[in-house]
């Protein structure tokens, strides 16, 4: 059964690509959908791009303690070595995604290449 992506936010990464996505269950319960998607291999004339996977499932019960634990991570790196400056995240409006910006599915994989 395919899940329906209700909200989806990726994150390039040099790399590495992560997509944050928020689906429902089957039993009508939200969670979030954490995938990191990482180029193993470079792809040539002959054969395609490897691309290895994670991915995190979170449930809403536990959306509060993963941010609250997330957020003592960042003060500690950031207490010691420093956070990178913020960038302004201004949220696009609503639209058809591009291909690029398509989410990735359960079972298949995001191909970006770049020249």
């Amino acid at each position: 059964m395919k899940k329906e992506i209700l909200f989806s936010r990726s994150i390039k990464a040099g790399r590495r690509v992560y997509y944050i996505d928020v689906k429902m269950d089957k039993n009508s319960e939200y969670y979030l959908s954490i995938t990191e998607s990482k180029r193993i291999k470079e792809g040539t004339e002959f054969d395609k791009p490897v691309f290895e996977k994670h991915k995190i499932f979170l449930y809403r019960e536990d959306l509060t303690k993963f941010n609250d634990t997330l957020q003592e991570a960042l003060n500690f790196v950031d207490e010691r070595a420093g956070l990178p400056e913020r960038q302004e995240y201004k949220p696009a409006e609503p639209a058809e995604p591009t291909p690029e910006e398509e989410p990735i599915e359960e079972d298949e994989f995001k191909i970006d290449i770049e020249f």
